[in-house]
């Protein structure tokens, strides 16, 4: 039988440059998470910061990056917990340029506090596009954790199904997705069709790549201050799973914050597959399907 896995959805507001005062808020739910015997904690992209890149501190903010993937590493090491803590933006300079860059970084952190996994974000947003760097061409690859097989990817990330057909064909079963997604984000036009648009985006494409890739998706997303009565956050972290949905009761349908601690079941997605057989038919020779990094000859994970 494929094991369970006790995962904490954070779904945190990110109080705009505070990073400390959201370090600490982080750092109160990921030990509660441990001492209720959750295996994972799962943070949201720009959890220290918020999203406020035209404001000068907030470059600034971005170059204590290191700090803090400090702290969180020391964090799971003491309380024997796997992080993902959201995403960490953080400064680069480029060799060939010299330029200084932005990179909006993912990392899985084991329970022994060792960085097991580094994604860079690839498909970028339209209004972050002026700020962040996309991580373009490299190939998306899944690593070994205590968990099994996993998974980055973060936010916009998911409206391309192709992100998730390269993590599973290098044999991902659990992706994890730090999300920053408001209800916001969509159009005037289609919010005069319908003011909860992104949440219906998010709830119907979770679910499907659950069922269409037979794995289980991590999703969590920032959450609105419970001060704000006209917040934009729209929240939905959740598992989704094939066969079942969504679970996470405290978060799943929430737009604020709070944490959900979810029992995964990973039978759940052997029997997916065995009902599906989409990574046994991605898998066989002659699949008449290639991706991009197969046909570059660079392979689908490592």
């Amino acid at each position: 039988m494929a094991p369970n896995h006790i995962v904490a959805l954070i779904q945190l507001y990110p109080e705009p440059l505070q990073p400390e005062k959201n370090f600490s808020k982080a750092a109160d739910f990921i030990i509660s998470a441990a001492r209720k015997g959750a295996h994972l904690a799962v943070l949201p992209e720009y959890h220290l910061s918020g999203w406020v890149p035209e404001d000068p501190k907030w470059k600034d903010i971005c170059a204590q990056w290191e700090i803090y993937l400090r702290k969180y590493q020391v964090l799971a090491r003491e309380h024997k917990i796997c992080i993902v803590p959201g995403t960490i933006v953080q400064t680069y300079k480029d060799e060939e340029t010299g330029e200084e860059q932005l990179h909006n970084i993912a990392y899985f952190i084991s329970n022994d506090g060792e960085i097991l996994g580094r994604y860079q974000k690839k498909n970028i947003w339209h209004s972050e596009r002026p700020h962040l760097i996309s991580s373009s061409e490299k190939p998306h690859k899944t690593f070994d954790t205590p968990l099994g097989p996993v998974g980055l990817l973060i936010c916009w990330d998911i409206a391309f199904p192709e992100a998730f057909r390269e993590l599973i064909a290098s044999g991902a079963k659990v992706i994890i997705i730090p999300t920053f997604w408001t209800l916001s984000d969509c159009s005037p036009y289609g919010l005069s069709l319908n003011p909860r648009s992104e949440a219906l985006f998010l709830q119907t494409t979770l679910t499907a790549r659950a069922f269409e890739n037979t794995c289980a998706v991590v999703f969590v997303n920032a959450g609105g201050s419970p001060n704000d009565p006209k917040s934009t956050y729209c929240g939905l972290s959740q598992v989704a799973m094939p066969f079942v949905g969504a679970l996470g009761d405290e978060t799943k349908d929430s737009g604020r914050e709070g944490m959900s601690i979810v029992d995964v079941d990973m039978q759940v997605v052997e029997e997916a597959e065995e009902n599906y057989k989409v990574r046994a038919d991605i898998g066989r020779e002659g699949w008449h399907y290639t991706y991009r990094h197969q046909e570059r000859g660079e392979g689908v994970g490592g």
